[in-house]
């Protein structure tokens, strides 16, 4: 298998485990959405440990935590991390899943605005038109359905801002290295976090049967594989095939909500879906227009 297929492969695999996981904490019941993330954090903390053991990275990760910029780059990045898993455990575990599926759709074009505001980067035509397609979306369910979907553009905000911190590092810092440090860092809040539930409505793990604390024990590996998975596709593949690869994720997501939790779905919230999904069409347009104009241009000086 070449490299781009098996990268292609990697990439696949990240999204349609991030597009299942709503299942995955659903299954966690009665477990709430603030023990199940103070776990996800600890016991992700501990399965890069292991990791790091395994693949003899520590001299790696301490490197990277003795040097100012990227340990205080990577103690950001796992504070919106975390505000990112406890948006999205509480959405699937309220009934919200669609509703973050919205989130992960407009995140993309979350991100080409980031990169306007932030890194003064110039927009392609067809991008100011799919910022402004998302934007008339969002304004429609507002309107229509009487709510604003909090869920949705904290989940877009707090990723959308996460990819930009995890740009700034760039490849200083390994996948496994910068998991661990990101956990290492939210690891007192997750402590905290369990205390007040220990003290208040009781923990579950141990006391709802064997498979329930065996999948609560699991949320670290299902929370560090899809994020070495995405990490070895995106360095094997262009970033237009891993642009739309990112989309198997929601589309998983908008499924599960709809077809197999049942949420509501009233034809505003569709024709809302239905705006979005026209703004992701014409991003992945942009971005396969833009790979096909600047590969011959790499690709020429090789030659």
């Amino acid at each position: 298998m070449g490299t781009e297929a098996a990268g292609t492969l990697y990439g696949l695999g990240a999204y349609v485990l991030w597009g299942v996981l709503p299942l995955y904490f659903v299954a966690l019941a009665p477990a709430g959405a603030w023990e199940v993330v103070a776990w996800r954090v600890l016991l992700s903390l501990v399965f890069c440990a292991l990791l790091l053991t395994v693949t003899r990275g520590w001299r790696r990760f301490v490197t990277v935590l003795r040097t100012p910029r990227l340990a205080a780059l990577m103690a950001l990045a796992g504070v919106l991390i975390y505000v990112n898993w406890q948006v999205f455990v509480l959405a699937t575990q309220t009934d919200h899943v669609l509703e973050a599926s919205l989130g992960y759709f407009i995140n993309p074009i979350t991100t080409v605005l980031l990169a306007v505001l932030v890194l003064r980067e110039r927009l392609r035509i067809l991008q100011w038109i799919a910022i402004a397609v998302a934007a008339l979306a969002v304004i429609v369910i507002v309107v229509g359905y009487g709510a604003v979907p909090w869920y949705a553009l904290l989940l877009t905000a707090s990723f959308g801002v996460y990819g930009l911190v995890k740009k700034q590092v760039g490849g200083s810092v390994d996948a496994v290295s910068g998991l661990a440090l990101e956990t290492l860092w939210i690891t007192p809040i997750a402590v905290v976090q369990l205390g007040i539930v220990a003290a208040t409505t009781g923990i579950t793990l141990g006391t709802a049967g064997p498979l329930h604390a065996v999948l609560l024990l699991c949320a670290g590996v299902v929370t560090a594989v899809p994020l070495l998975l995405f990490a070895a596709g995106s360095s094997r593949v262009p970033l237009a095939t891993m642009g739309m690869l990112q989309f198997a994720g929601p589309i998983l997501q908008f499924i599960i909500g709809a077809a197999v939790l049942h949420e509501e779905m009233p034809a505003v919230r569709w024709i809302g879906f239905g705006i979005v999904w026209i703004a992701c069409v014409l991003l992945v347009t942009d971005q396969l227009r833009h790979a096909r104009r600047v590969r011959p241009s790499v690709v020429a000086p090789v030659a």
